[in-house]
């Protein structure tokens, strides 16, 4: 928004009074603190998700603005008749529809995906692809769709801050080594196989700890067995509360290697912040995440085997002194790529392709 906003275009946000209802929601929360840091964007919320009327009421409030084109983020199969009716009636008034899509096949699959999703994408006129993944599924559906291949752009959480600064105000031992799982608990981000590779042999007896970072997304008791079935009360550390953006940036610097073992993915947004803090990552070789993490270069690439990701855990924290400053370096480079102006202009690119 920012971006636009630089490049003279006159912008107005829409978003949600709900998301999800609360029994769809196992989180905490579905909005951000109010002590939350992130920039503030003023947005008018009025789209629920599950009121039909507000679909209708969001696109007239939407049509008030007389706007050229409408960006709609897409990551799920439930937001399809929210989104695909707003989108809907948008268009039938001439106004471009591009969607930026995080994922057009979800992780956790329902029979009913392929209908929603369809529908939500035939009212769109452009795609943004987040990864190539996000479009080997989008053409799918339209073989024929108008999309730009453009990876996610790196949020600003703040200055990096030192290690010994961040494990101070997180209250860790300044003596120890971390890595970081980071985000929401659900079943194909691999939590469990990186328990599974920190009991492995290869791991067992170096000097390093996980911090769990994000809220359980469902019931808890089966990551804390498989805690207890390994071993590994002194070696994790759970902070699973909502964590607000103020503190993102102490969770990242205080970590030597951002771990993202997801049994299934297109891209994702931690890898972006792990970038913004020049942190190197061991990251599986599912959907678009080795697009973004060179092996060897910004961190690890492995198969969601837990002996493979024992195996490149081993391998960092025995080469220490030479893979940490190395792959830092390697994140500095990539983190070239993933500016907001490229991302802008691959959407002004598709606006103008559209109008011909």
């Amino acid at each position: 928004l920012k971006t636009f906003i630089k490049r003279g275009h006159e912008v107005k946000a829409f978003t949600f009074t709900r998301q999800y209802p609360n029994i769809l929601f196992p989180g905490k929360s579905q909005f951000a603190g109010a002590n939350d840091s992130m920039e503030d964007v003023h947005a008018q919320r009025v789209l629920d998700t599950i009121n039909p009327l507000t679909y209708y009421k969001t696109a007239r409030s939407i049509m008030q603005f007389s706007p050229d084109m409408l960006i709609t983020k897409y990551w799920m199969p439930f937001f399809a008749p929210a989104l695909g009716t707003v989108t809907h009636q948008l268009k039938k008034k001439g106004v471009v529809n591009i969607a930026v899509l995080d994922n057009v096949i979800p992780h956790e699959k329902k029979f009913y995906d392929r209908i929603l999703t369809r529908y939500f994408l035939n009212n769109c006129n452009a795609f943004v692809a987040m990864s190539r993944n996000v479009a080997d599924d989008l053409k799918t559906f339209l073989p024929s769709a108008n999309f730009a291949l453009q990876p996610h752009p790196i949020f600003d959480f703040g200055q990096a801050v030192s290690k010994e600064a961040a494990k101070d105000k997180l209250g860790l031992s300044a003596n120890d080594n971390y890595i970081i799982f980071f985000g929401f608990i659900r079943k194909y981000k691999g939590l469990d196989l990186l328990l599974e590779a920190m009991a492995n042999k290869r791991t067992a007896n170096l000097n390093f700890k996980l911090i769990v970072a994000g809220e359980f997304y469902g019931d808890s008791s089966f990551y804390i067995n498989k805690i207890r079935e390994y071993g590994l009360q002194d070696k994790v550390v759970l902070r699973t509360d909502y964590i607000p953006s103020e503190m993102v940036r102490y969770y990242f610097c205080a970590a030597d290697l951002v771990v993202q073992p997801y049994r299934s993915a297109t891209q994702s947004g931690v890898t972006q912040i792990a970038y913004h803090f020049e942190k190197p990552m061991l990251v599986t070789d599912v959907g678009g995440l080795a697009e973004i993490v060179p092996n060897g270069k910004a961190g690890y690439v492995v198969q969601p085997l837990a002996a493979e990701i024992a195996n490149a855990l081993a391998d960092f924290y025995e080469h220490k002194t030479e893979r940490e400053p190395a792959m830092t370096e390697g994140c500095r480079d990539e983190k070239k790529r993933f500016l907001w102006d490229s991302f802008a202009d691959g959407i002004e690119g598709l606006y103008k392709k559209v109008k011909g």
